[in-house]
């Protein structure tokens, strides 16, 4: 493989990821056009959204297996080429049925892109790069979500609600086509038999703790079908816990919870989406709500918090290699998550220089811990482990973000109904220093961390190794 295609993997892998990450969150300033387009209420068409994040819960488990069994480039361009079907299908709807129908076909392809994107990156990266190339994996995942509401609401003002869809057809052809050309062609191998059982479970699970908390925190069904959903999708991974003990594959590998790098970057990447998680649903809400901001004028505001996601993907490899795994993740963690509570003391009298810094500075914190985190996940694995890893890591990560986003939700209508005010800004800042304790505690799995963990991959003090892929000879 030339040098050339090596530089080119991240790229695109980084492309189809922003398409998929950016059109989670697009439709949300678009809903009332939308609705009032096929006939429904705003409120009812939230279930669009749910649709969506439940079929990311449900098919992300199998992602892992389907790779192996199928290849991961032909399962990553057939995921983009689904993506863009259900695209389509979203702007050709024209009841509440079919658009919720369109976009769980959507979330069917999202599904599969970010953990094969992440396997194709591991596997064809030599380790000492694995960094510098998650680093463009991270930036998708900082900047959609910024970016979807304010994009949406400029498409639906000055043109149509139907082009938030049909500007992803153009992308996903051409990103099909570098899929099936450019990618490596890692070939199948034999992942054995699929764990059916394990599968209805994992997607009961998952779905049901996912559509439970979106339920919750976007109240388009009685907050009662939050709770019990949630509750049952619990009750569904105890099942699982107790079925995968008994099985040799499972779908979802917990033994992989015995490595502590893996282990730590799990559970401290966990603790630290939720808080993140919820800092996209929280800034556009507090700046139309109590800064009294449009959706674009909120967008350019927290757009520039993409600007130091993107600075800080040409300094994380240096910053790695000079502290290390364990102090960068410590550090990085307690940073971001003071910038999180920064939010809550920011006021509409305040100068928008001083916000930008603090937003910017904020993305800087949230890039590095996640480009690290991102990393380390798979920096002590052998072959044969990052499949299943991709899987449990993304399958945790979904869940994460819907626990933030509920958890945020849940303090703005606790705030309201006990002080039987609308939302305020006092409600804000109470909600920004609960998720940025939550993220402040994702430092804590990481102390008991070895000072050289993850080396190969940081290339920190002597225990760095030569650039090895991490894939095996041949």
């Amino acid at each position: 493989m030339s040098d050339r295609p090596d530089r080119l993997i991240p790229f695109i892998l980084a492309i189809a990821l922003f398409m998929e990450q950016m059109d989670s969150t697009v439709i949300s300033t678009s809903l009332p056009a939308i609705a009032a387009d096929i006939g429904t209420s705003p409120i009812a068409l939230k279930l669009a959204l749910t649709a969506y994040l439940v079929s990311l819960a449900i098919f992300i488990p199998v992602s892992g297996w389907m790779a192996v069994r199928f290849g991961p480039r032909r399962v990553f361009a057939a995921a983009i080429a689904v993506f863009v079907v259900g695209s389509l299908m979203c702007a050709m709807s024209w009841s509440l049925a079919s658009f919720v129908v369109s976009r769980f076909l959507q979330g069917m392809g999202g599904a599969m892109m970010t953990p094969v994107a992440r396997l194709l990156l591991v596997r064809a990266t030599p380790k000492s790069e694995l960094v510098s190339a998650m680093a463009w994996l991270t930036i998708p995942a900082l900047v959609g979500p910024m970016l979807g509401p304010p994009v949406g609401g400029f498409i639906t003002t000055y043109f149509s609600w139907h082009w938030i869809f049909l500007i992803n057809l153009p992308i996903g052809i051409v990103g099909v086509w570098l899929a099936s050309t450019r990618l490596p062609d890692l070939p199948p191998s034999d992942p054995g038999r699929l764990d059916r059982t394990g599968f209805v479970l994992a997607a009961l699970a998952a779905a049901g703790v996912v559509f439970g908390l979106s339920v919750i925190s976007l109240p388009a069904l009685p907050p009662a079908v939050g709770v019990v959903a949630t509750a049952a999708g619990f009750g569904f991974a105890v099942l699982y816990a107790l079925h995968a003990r008994r099985t040799d594959r499972p779908v979802l590998d917990f033994s992989l919870l015995k490595n502590p790098a893996f282990r730590a970057a799990l559970i401290g990447g966990s603790l630290f989406r939720i808080g993140s998680g919820a800092v996209p649903f929280l800034l556009p809400l507090m700046f139309q709500l109590g800064f009294g901001l449009n959706p674009f004028q909120s967008g350019l505001l927290t757009f520039v918090s993409a600007g130091g996601a993107l600075a800080m993907k040409f300094m994380a490899p240096a910053t790695l290699r000079i502290g290390g795994f364990r102090n960068v993740m410590i550090v990085s963690a307690l940073i971001a998550s003071a910038f999180i509570a920064v939010n809550a003391f920011l006021t509409p009298a305040m100068p928008f220089p001083v916000i930008w810094a603090v937003l910017f500075s904020a993305g800087l914190a949230r890039s590095l811990f996640f480009t690290s985190v991102n990393s380390l996940v798979f920096a002590e694995l052998d072959e044969h482990q990052v499949a299943p890893a991709t899987a449990l890591a993304s399958a945790t990560q979904q869940i994460s973000i819907a626990l933030g986003v509920a958890i945020a939700g849940g303090v703005l209508e606790l705030f309201s109904a006990v002080t039987g005010e609308a939302l305020s800004l006092a409600s804000f800042s109470w909600a920004f220093l609960i998720v940025a304790a939550i993220s402040a505690s994702a430092a804590l799995p990481f102390i008991s961390l070895h000072p050289d963990a993850g080396a190969a991959v940081s290339g920190r003090a002597a225990v760095a190794r030569a650039a090895t892929p991490i894939h095996k000879a041949g």
